[in-house]
């Protein structure tokens, strides 16, 4: 038997309190472990399902986009964890030459991915092409460790990031000292480097490639508007909008603030 995390009082205010006695059996511990795990497999099937829906979207999306003047870099800019990683003006000035941003999820671990960013000839680098690629390193898996009809195992179920996913690191070749933004701006323990550190250092502690990933890539034309996560009811937005009615017309180049969603 074991307790449930309820806060117990000493005395008479034991008897007091009708939850202070919980207690959970064996049983129907392993009862909800198990449910668990198969509200865990309907969720993983769902995302991996919707991810194949959403590809050909994304495809049609691709070119629409790139033809949009610095579609991506005001995107990346307008999502507020990627954007205090790029506050070197050097770093947002070689951004402007990125014309494409492309997402590549792993055959095997479709949680795994690699991010493809594709830049114009620009002054910095060589590169047409700067990849980040979040590896996946498969666990030892059990003989008996077979699919389901959704293709879901249970190794899958054990998945964790830290042991399973193994950044990569890409190598920039810059085209002079005087521009290579890495070495002028080296990744701190606590940040401030350039962004592009992001491609050569192979860890990534701040999650930058999760966030593109799973917020700027699926929501580009929102981030790129500035209306991801944007609530129009809001009524202070709302005064807002009203104070700027006068104001010149929005130039979508820059970067907007990123809407909150009320609590």
């Amino acid at each position: 038997m074991s307790s449930i995390g309820v806060k117990r009082g000493s005395g008479s205010d034991v008897e007091k309190n009708p939850l202070g006695d919980v207690e959970l059996s064996d049983e129907d511990a392993v009862k909800l472990q198990t449910v668990q795990k198969d509200i865990a497999r309907v969720e993983l099937a769902l995302e991996r399902h919707a991810q194949k829906k959403m590809e050909p979207v994304y495809t049609r999306r691709r070119p629409i986009v790139k033809a949009i003047n610095k579609f991506w870099p005001v995107a990346l800019l307008n999502h507020p964890m990627v954007a205090m990683h790029i506050q070197h003006a050097s770093d947002q000035a070689a951004l402007s030459y990125l014309e494409d941003l492309w997402l590549v999820r792993d055959a095997a671990e479709s949680r795994c991915f690699t991010l493809e960013f594709h830049f114009k000839e620009n002054p910095y680098f060589s590169n047409s092409v700067l990849k980040k690629e979040y590896k996946f390193m498969p666990p030892p898996v059990e003989a008996d460790d077979k699919p389901d009809a959704d293709g879901i195992t249970e190794t899958m179920l054990e998945f964790t990031w830290e042991r399973d996913v193994e950044p990569q690191a890409t190598k920039i070749e810059w085209k002079d000292d005087e521009r290579n933004l890495t070495k002028l701006h080296a990744r701190p323990a606590i940040g401030g480097g350039s962004f592009f550190n992001f491609f050569e250092v192979s860890s990534d502690p701040f999650e930058l490639g999760v966030s593109i990933a799973n917020d700027v890539f699926p929501e580009a034309i929102e981030y790129f508007l500035g209306q991801a996560g944007g609530d129009d009811s809001d009524s202070d937005e709302e005064s807002d909008d009203d104070e700027d009615e006068d104001e010149e017309e929005i130039d979508l180049e820059k970067p907007r603030p990123k809407k909150q969603k009320k609590a």
